[in-house]
């Protein structure tokens, strides 16, 4: 299923070959931008010519012939000290984010020149215990296209970005992106066998007095699966944990019981660190998509991408039994 969401106004880091046509009076030079750049984060001409392994006067000179291109000063020199203008600071902002876009399409040319490359932003416990295990079987199949992976863990503006496409958790919303389901987040309660020896858990009414463990950034959660149980939790006390990593491997370590989804622990249960216990299955109100812009429709490399994942998360169950807010 592909989600379409327009951009008001419409935004695309995808331009025609006429806009593209940028004229070279203000292009800069990339020396003079490299030192600038140097100076305006080390806030020092002396420091910056050290990192670039030029003199002192040189990068004042580049400087000098960058503002003179650009009709305003980009410092404030004041004796021995210089300090960027506001006009400067911004500029610098603007001046790193594209060096590093060159450098990450060199890099990326390097990586892979006779093929195609798909830069995807992940979320890191998506990317990590999803994506990155199936990877091999893409790499196998498509030689010649090389797919780096990049944390986002949130939205944002791919017209300032370099991925091609991202895997996002939510509502099927992104300004400007076409959007494809993947698959739905099935939660799961479990624990270490040692743990479900010493408890005997047999109902999840069991659970109201286990040791729980909690995720930070879903302190209900336990509230709202006790309550999809038919049961009142009056005391949900126990460890926080910030990432799904480290509360699974507390789990499995015996430390508590935690929920979690279903995706990302099935290796822990396949090889029995994990078990899940009773209760009714929960399945989040989010779900994955990816991502990409809507004029990238056509890149070659990320619909080959496209096809492989969809066909690949179609192997996991994607419509709800039950949904609750999670």
């Amino acid at each position: 299923m592909r989600i379409r969401n327009d951009p008001s106004p419409r935004h695309s880091s995808f331009a025609s070959t006429a806009d593209m046509a940028t004229p070279r009076r203000f292009l800069p030079p990339t020396l003079l931008l490299h030192s600038f750049e140097a100076a305006a984060r080390l806030q020092s001409f002396t420091a910056a010519a050290r990192e670039l392994h030029l003199t002192q006067s040189a990068i004042s000179r580049h400087i000098r012939a960058l503002e003179q291109q650009l009709g305003a000063e980009l410092f404030v020199r004041d004796r021995q000290t210089v300090r960027l203008t506001l006009a400067g600071a911004a500029y610098a902002r603007e001046i790193r984010d594209a060096l590093r876009h060159i450098a990450t399409a060199t890099l990326g040319f390097r990586a892979n020149p006779t093929g195609g490359t798909v830069n995807l932003g992940v979320l890191p416990t998506f990317g990590a215990h999803w994506l990155a295990p199936r990877l091999p079987d893409f790499m196998g199949e498509h030689p010649d296209i090389t797919i780096n992976l990049m944390s986002r863990p949130l939205p944002f503006d791919f017209s300032g970005d370099t991925l091609h496409a991202a895997i996002h958790f939510g509502a099927a919303e992104w300004t400007g992106a076409d959007m494809d389901f993947l698959m739905s987040e099935q939660i799961v309660a479990t624990c270490s066998p040692a743990l479900l020896a010493r408890h005997a858990f047999r109902t999840p009414a069991d659970l109201l007095e286990a040791p729980l463990l909690h995720l930070v950034s879903r302190p209900d959660a336990w509230e709202r699966w006790f309550a999809a149980q038919g049961l009142e939790a009056q005391k949900v006390h126990g460890m926080l944990c910030d990432q799904f990593t480290f509360i699974a491997q507390a789990a499995a370590a015996g430390a508590g019981v935690a929920l979690l989804p279903r995706f990302l622990v099935s290796d822990l249960l396949e090889s029995g660190r994990l078990v899940e216990l009773p209760g009714r299955t929960l399945y989040s109100d989010g779900a994955y998509y990816l991502a990409y812009p809507q004029n990238h429709g056509g890149y070659g490399p990320l619909q080959t991408f496209r096809a492989w994942l969809l066909k690949t998360a179609g192997r996991v169950p994607a419509m709800p039994k039950l949904s609750i807010p999670f």
